[in-house]
């Protein structure tokens, strides 16, 4: 009985972090959204949304500390509920990369957009991709697929290159369009950096397999 009490509480616990991820991925896809089609409501949405995603993380470290206080788990119950609250930190983190993403649409605000001259928008595709997958991996314990979410990162980190070149180019040529050119290296930088928290995510979740530290990246 005290075992499925335990196992109970740690499955409420993955699932609020599963409904992390999906917040996650909606803000994502709502700032993009805003950025493609010049959306400023939208973009405002994104920013008003997001306390949902800090309150679940919240929640999610105050019941992780209790269980911890009250059942002492050890090897590997006490792996998965470090990762958890290493995951939902992280995921935490690439909503505020959502939400940065929109405060940047906002400062670009109506104007003929040169987003089509990146591939921003493929690079969203394949950080949203790993994210999914980082959680998959975690709920079915594949390693596998935490060391593919791994390689996935190597073709964003490629997009984040390019991505930097196309519009540093296009800086020189067009100097009039600083506002909007700089707001969209930030992006850049932004989906970038989820990626690398996804990263961290894939890392957390072979460590909780395997007992052993990872480096994916």
């Amino acid at each position: 009985m005290i075992r499925e009490n335990f196992e109970k509480n740690m499955l409420e616990l993955q699932n609020k972090m599963g409904e992390m991820v999906d917040l996650t991925v909606v803000a994502m896809e709502k700032a993009f959204k805003a950025l493609e089609e010049q959306d400023m409501v939208l973009a405002l949405a994104v920013i008003e949304e997001d306390s949902s995603i800090d309150e679940l993380e919240n929640e999610i470290n105050q019941m992780a500390i209790w269980l911890m206080a009250k059942e002492q788990p050890v090897a590997r119950d006490l792996r998965r509920i470090v990762s958890m609250i290493k995951m939902s930190s992280d995921i935490e983190r690439i909503a505020d990369f959502a939400v940065n993403t929109a405060k940047a649409t906002i400062r670009i605000s109506k104007t003929d957009s040169i987003l089509s001259k990146t591939s921003l928008v493929e690079m969203k595709n394949i950080s949203m991709d790993m994210l999914k997958k980082s959680m998959t991996a975690f709920i079915e314990e594949d390693i596998a697929l935490a060391k593919a979410v791994g390689e996935l990162d190597d073709k964003v980190d490629q997009k984040n290159h390019e991505n930097y070149a196309v519009l540093t180019d296009y800086l020189k040529e067009s100097p009039q369009d600083i506002e909007q050119t700089l707001q969209l290296l930030f992006i850049n930088r932004f989906v970038e950096r989820a990626a690398d928290h996804i990263t961290n995510m894939a890392e957390s979740t072979a460590y909780f397999i395997k007992g052993q530290l990872f480096d994916l990246n």
